[in-house]
Parts: structure tokens; sequence; C-alpha cells
């Protein structure tokens, strides 16, 4: 199948009432691990590359082309998306490399500066066809810049999204990114406020911190992309110490990072059926037939 485009499977997702999975590559074992998981559900997965990523190997071209490659030569719809791009020659270079969406990140900028670049380099990236999310404030756990209260303000939101033109928009609800414990409460009521409010696809960053279920209902209540990246990454490592600690001798490093590699996509392929899998949220009336019964 060949690669297809973030919007398709976000608007798919978010008419279907079902999370669009997006989760973090680090390196070419955890790109190959998560299109596995792809592969096994059939369900679409949104590969995203960050900028510490790009950083983390050397440049952007190299991880990026293999991205693109195992998206291209996947059974399943797999896209790649820029996660976290601050620099401005960054998002012109990914998306003339072949990536067709990107989180523009100029939430550390004062708000009229983040709407000002936003909505520079949204009009960039639809000039050649591709798609933009941005964040507003800061989503907890980045730097420090939110307070546990802090929460994104629904009007804030959408004067936001109409001044820049973003396709989604990252929203704070109570998520934290780089949690290592999955004990997050999201607030619902937000969340469904701001799904009524805005005119685009909402997305949880730091979803790593947020349990199964709280996911589940974080969806039925109006969120779309569930962004995953920590807690993937633990799962490799506490892969690759098991096996060491196992066996001290070993040098070949396939042998330990193939079962890493396996435990990912293993664990991928759960969340995928979690995100993917339709939550019917009662209504009145059937809490009150359910009470008579």
């Amino acid at each position: 199948m060949p690669l297809v485009p973030t919007a398709s499977i976000v608007d798919a997702a978010r008419a279907a009432r079902v999370g669009a999975a997006a989760f973090n590559v680090i390196h070419l074992e955890t790109a190959e691990a998560l299109v596995t998981a792809a592969e096994r559900t059939g369900h679409p997965l949104i590969l995203q590359l960050s900028e510490n990523c790009i950083r983390y190997h050397g440049s952007l071209l190299p991880i990026t082309r293999a991205t693109l490659a195992l998206a291209e030569e996947s059974t399943a719809p797999i896209a790649v998306h820029l996660d976290h791009i601050t620099e401005t020659e960054l998002v012109h270079r990914g998306i003339t490399a072949g990536v067709a969406s990107v989180m523009v990140d100029a939430s550390a900028l004062p708000y009229e500066q983040n709407v000002t670049t936003t909505a520079t380099l949204t009009a960039w990236c639809h000039e050649r066809g591709a798609y933009v999310e941005a964040e507003l404030g800061e989503v907890g756990g980045k730097d420090g810049v939110h307070a546990p209260g802090v929460r994104t303000d629904p009007g804030e939101a959408l004067a936001f999204v109409r001044a820049t033109g973003v396709d989604a928009l990252a929203v704070a609800v109570g998520s934290s990114h780089a949690m290592r414990e999955r004990t997050a409460e999201l607030d619902k009521d937000l969340i469904t406020a701001l799904r009524r409010t805005l005119p685009v696809p909402l997305v949880l960053h730091g979803s790593s911190g947020v349990p199964d279920d709280e996911l589940r209902r974080a969806i039925a209540a109006g969120m779309t992309k569930i962004n995953i990246s920590t807690h993937l990454v633990s799962v490799f490592t506490s892969s690759i110490r098991r096996t060491l600690d196992a066996d001290p001798a070993l040098i070949d490093s396939r042998k330990y990072v193939k079962p890493a590699r396996e435990a990912v996509a293993q664990e991928a392929a759960r969340l995928l059926e979690v995100l993917s899998t339709p939550v019917t949220v009662p209504t009145p009336q059937t809490v009150e037939a359910t009470v008579r019964g």
C-alpha cells in the first residue's frame, strides 16, 4: 500500500469517533516495529519524526528517507509526520523531502509571535499541499511551562485556529510529556467543549501517561489524534535490560535489539486496537433505561 496522507487518517478517525494513532520513531528499529504493528492489526498509523529524533541522527534525510521507505513498502496505511518542529528551515526541508504533514511548534513564543510564525509556515505548507498541526500554549512536561491546573481555553483556541489556518490543534487537557507512569486524568468536559467549538481535529500530546480507559473516554469526548512516544520507548528499553541481564556476556546487538523490536511491535499493536475500537457513549435516555431495568 502506498504512503498515505496524514489528513486521510485523521479525518477518517474523526468521522468514525476513533483515535488516529501517531507513534514516534526513535530509530530504524522502532520504525520497523511500529510498521509491523500496523500490518498485524490492519489499522492505519502515523509515524512521527520529532526534531529531537532528527538531531539524534545528525541530519534530516537519512532517518526521514528510511521512514518514508518503510511506509511506502508497508501493506498497512502509513503516514509520516514531522513532530514538534521549531525551526523554519527544518519545516521547509522536511516538506521538500516528501513528508506531507508537520507539527509547527511555536508554542514557547508569546501568543502574537506564535500566531504570526504558525500562520506564515501554515501558508507555506498549504501552498505545497502539506497538512499542519500546531499547539496553543504548551502541553506540560516539555519544559514545565504549564502548572497542573492550566488548560486550553476554547475561545482562545478558536481565535488561534482562525488566525493561523492550521488543520489540527494540540490542546492542554491534563496530559504531560515524558510521563513514565500511566496515571493522568484528562478533563473530558473540556475536550467536549473544544470539540464543539473548534472546526479542526484535536490532538493529545503526552498520551504515554494516560491509561487505556482514559484514552477511550478522551476519544469518546472528542479527541482524535493520539501521540504516544515515551511509553513505547520504555517497552523497548525494558526488553533490552531483561535480555542483557539474562545473558551478561551477550555482545551481538541484533540478539538484544530483535526481541526489543518485537516487544514494541506487540505493545504498539495492542494500543492500535485500543485506539481504533469505537466507544459508545451512553445517552441520558440509555442511562435512565438501564437504571429502571
